[in-house]
């Protein structure tokens, strides 16, 4: 098989299905146009307002573009509580929180576990580290328990979707703590981590996402989206993901595993190719920012999209 046609829409590291119209029909049962028609919502500011109960209906002649649409079908799959006004601003992706900034003082466990998890942020992999390299050993067994391998530079690593036939050269964006995501996300939740790698579920694409580079990019848009290089988060989502680390010391290894499988959902309801990834990318981070600012999120597992990984 040829390798995939190159493209700046492609994926960089720091790189109409029967799903879909059964997810259409299902939307348009919600979307009425004189109950939408009704609501007069200021989109800067009802985000920072919502309960999981406000489900506000979105008119179907607005939805405008295959990303948009792709939004409807993975709403109608998380669950009601991102039926939301506006979900997409009429004019394109809209990001919650982002754009905003406030001033929150974390409590002593909520700034401990930060500082520990912005640590891990910092370390480099390292090939000549027996650690990492041991990492990486497992990471391959638990993938294919089966298939011997032939050693940390070989041409089966692509198989896994790493760019080359050495991962280490793809850490370089993200450093050991890609590795540290999709290891969690193998021995956590080992049914949907085979799913999304061997591709099980949906209608696929010739030129398919390679598994092991988008999870580093994952790593990377969440870094950025929770503002972890800050001393503290100032956006909405940053500062709401600080309540769900003061529960688990986990959290974002599990919202790893959220944003991964989200992200599967998202492309299987585009009906995305390759040279996709980094819209379908956007697009999966405008929702998880959707749902971190949503009012009644205490633990992670009160995410809608968490129910992905159970799908």
């Amino acid at each position: 098989m040829a390798p995939p046609p190159s493209s700046s829409h492609a994926i960089i590291l720091p790189e109409e299905s029967p799903l879909i119209s059964c997810l259409y029909g299902f939307c348009l049962l919600f979307f009425d146009h004189d109950f939408a028609s009704s609501w007069a919502v200021d989109e800067d500011d009802y985000p920072w307002r919502l309960k999981k109960g406000n489900i506000l209906k979105l008119l179907h002649d607005s939805v405008a573009t295959k990303s948009q649409l792709a939004q409807n079908m993975t709403d109608a799959m998380v669950g009601s509580r991102t039926l939301i006004g506006g979900i997409l601003s009429r004019s394109g992706l809209k990001r919650f929180g982002s754009d905003k900034y406030f001033v929150y003082t974390p409590t002593p466990i909520q700034e401990e576990r930060l500082q520990r998890l912005q640590e891990r942020l910092h370390v480099p992999f390292d090939e000549e580290s027996l650690e990492h390299q041991k990492a990486l050993i497992d990471l391959w067994y638990l993938a294919y328990p089966d298939v011997k391998l032939q050693g940390l530079t070989s041409e089966q690593w692509k198989d896994m979707g790493w760019q080359g036939v050495n991962p280490s050269t793809d850490f370089r964006g993200c450093g050991f703590l890609s590795l540290e995501n999709l290891l969690f996300f193998a021995k956590k939740f080992p049914a949907a981590f085979r799913r999304l790698l061997f591709k099980e579920c949906g209608d696929r694409a010739t030129w398919e996402y390679p598994f092991a580079a988008a999870g580093v990019n994952i790593s990377y848009m969440l870094i950025q989206m929770l503002d972890l290089y800050s001393v503290k988060p100032t956006c909405l989502p940053g500062i709401n993901f600080l309540k769900l680390l003061e529960e688990t010391e986990e959290a974002f290894d599990i919202l790893y595993c959220v944003a991964f499988a989200l992200m599967d959902a998202q492309w299987l309801a585009m009906g995305a190719s390759y040279m996709d990834f980094n819209e379908i990318l956007q697009v999966t981070r405008a929702q998880l920012e959707r749902e971190l600012s949503l009012e009644d999120i205490y633990r992670i597992e009160d995410l809608p999209a968490y129910n992905m990984l159970d799908s």
